[in-house]
């Protein structure tokens, strides 16, 4: 066979690698494209009104460097048994937030190798508004068919929750299975929950994003149990409106919803019951919040040798985990680990995760973690505080430790300190600020504010010892009624330990 007959079989590759060179269709985007580029808008501008684009790079959809984590070195036995999921990510982007769309694609990449997928692609369109009815508008989703085909995808992940009916219009086109940022991270949630609320949670907020995308295919769309019912001859008592299957899947979703919110209702008592203990016994908390993958799991596990599971992955924690630990003056606290946020939080999942939340709510103290070695810190910062607010946390007392500041260097860590001027810098892997850390706790957990003077017998050690681990104990006296002793306390103790008051002893 001649190399004319070869050549129609590759006509599609052909057409896709010839316009991934083209600036009208699918453009590259890296570092010397980026310069070239702006040196065609410099030009440009010499003749034109302000910042302005040529028509080609305005339509061209935008390769985002680096963002490829095709493996390398694998053999295909090896490469069969990961059985890895091929994707290519899309975006929209307005004009002026190259950066911001470029950062949030990285972090969709980091979300989908944590779903277990291999990302081989990344593009970028600026449009003011993403197409109501493809997302990409029609000449770009068939770009992006060329592309999918081309690389060998079978999944496309758009950065953006889509509408069910760009899903389903997108999937018509670029013919492979079409999902959206906040199915990615319900795929990560469903992975990670390990305890029973965790799981019941992510349940719950699947089927919540799954109701209103239900799809129905071919004749399964209806079951309707009316006449000879499907020809069968099925007879008397048969025939009736019947129900399709769709509603049928709808219902049961319903009934299934409700049972999941009873089932996490009924776990809250127990919840409540601990926090109350909690609060009667004057235990202040501590709860570590921050953005998914910032060190959280990490910075306890220093903190307190929890040995919390730490893994470079998004969402490896779920379910809060609280750990006793004490101040350098003696005070006992709780400290709790919490889900980890992300930007474009589906609402979903706040609502569902809300009763792990409210450690976060309940807390005396927020140690906001912040990864210092990230792209956009201050977008990290914003996002958990908006998730905080949600929560109704916003008036708790914050704390921001900006970890991994061992990646950091001098310059950045000035930028850092204009973000937050009284944020502490630690790393938890080698243990710098640590006790930095623990300090500004001891600083900012709520202090005893109730001076007691009481006369414990000497059969009722348990009141002194209790008043050693949450109060703050200022002179001990040994006399013949028992223990005399002088404290601070918060006023929930103090009103339970009156009856021991020395002055009514005396009277």
């Amino acid at each position: 066979m001649n190399e004319a007959e070869d050549r129609p079989t590759d006509d599609a590759v052909d057409r896709v690698l010839r316009s991934a060179e083209s600036g009208a269709s699918v453009a590259r985007f890296g570092a010397g494209d980026a310069s070239a580029i702006m040196r065609t808008d410099a030009g440009a501008a010499s003749t034109t009104d302000g910042d302005q684009f040529e028509r080609e790079d305005r339509a061209a959809l935008r390769r985002v460097a680096g963002l490829s984590t095709e493996l390398e070195d694998v053999t295909e036995v090896e490469y069969r048994q990961l059985r890895l999921e091929n994707v290519v990510l899309i975006g929209v982007y307005p004009q002026g937030s190259q950066e911001d769309a470029e950062n949030s694609m990285r972090e969709l990449a980091a979300l989908a190798e944590t779903a277990g997928a291999r990302v081989l692609d990344g593009l970028l369109q600026r449009r003011p508004h993403p197409d109501p009815s493809t997302y990409l508008g029609r000449g770009k989703a068939e770009e992006l068919r060329h592309v999918v085909a081309a690389v060998g995808a079978d999944t496309v992940i758009a950065d953006t929750e889509l509408a069910p009916s760009q899903r389903r219009a997108l999937e018509d086109v670029v013919k492979v299975k079409v999902i959206d940022r906040t199915a990615v991270i319900l795929d990560i949630f469903s992975q990670h929950a390990k305890s029973r609320e965790g799981k019941a949670q992510v349940e719950l907020a699947q089927l919540e994003y799954l109701l209103p995308r239900l799809r129905g295919w071919g004749e399964s769309m209806s079951r309707q149990a009316g006449g000879q019912v499907g020809g069968a001859g099925a007879g008397m008592g048969s025939r009736g409106p019947g129900e399709t299957k769709i509603e049928l899947d709808r219902r049961r979703i319903h009934s299934r919803m409700a049972k999941l919110r009873k089932q996490i209702a009924g776990m809250k008592p127990a919840r409540d019951a601990k926090r109350a203990n909690r609060r009667r016994n004057a235990v202040p908390s501590v709860a570590i919040a921050g953005y998914t993958n910032a060190g959280k799991s990490s910075l306890l596990n220093r903190i307190t040798g929890a040995g919390l599971l730490v893994e470079n992955a998004l969402f490896a924690t779920l379910d809060a985990t609280v750990r006793r630990n004490t101040t350098a003056d003696g005070r006992i606290y709780t400290i709790a680990d919490t889900v980890g946020f992300v930007r474009n939080l589906p609402h979903q999942l706040v609502e569902a995760f809300r009763s792990t939340l409210e450690e976060v709510a309940d807390a005396d103290l927020i140690v906001h973690v912040v990864d210092a070695a990230h792209p956009d810190p201050a977008g990290q910062i914003a996002t958990v505080r908006d998730v905080i607010g949600d929560v109704g946390a916003r008036d708790i007392p914050e704390l921001i430790v900006f970890n991994k500041s061992d990646l950091v260097d001098p310059e950045q860590r000035l930028v850092l300190r204009g973000l937050a001027p009284d944020a502490v810098f630690a790393s938890a892997r080698t243990g710098e600020g640590i006790d930095e850390v623990l300090a500004a706790i001891t600083r900012m957990l709520p202090d005893p504010s109730v001076e007691i003077d009481l006369l414990v017998p000497y059969d009722r050690g348990d009141v002194v010892s209790a008043l050693h681990e949450t109060g703050r104990v200022i002179s001990t006296e040994y006399v013949e009624g028992g223990t005399r002793v002088r404290a601070l306390a918060s006023p929930e103790q103090a009103a339970q330990l009156d009856v021991f008051s020395a002055a009514s002893a005396h009277a």
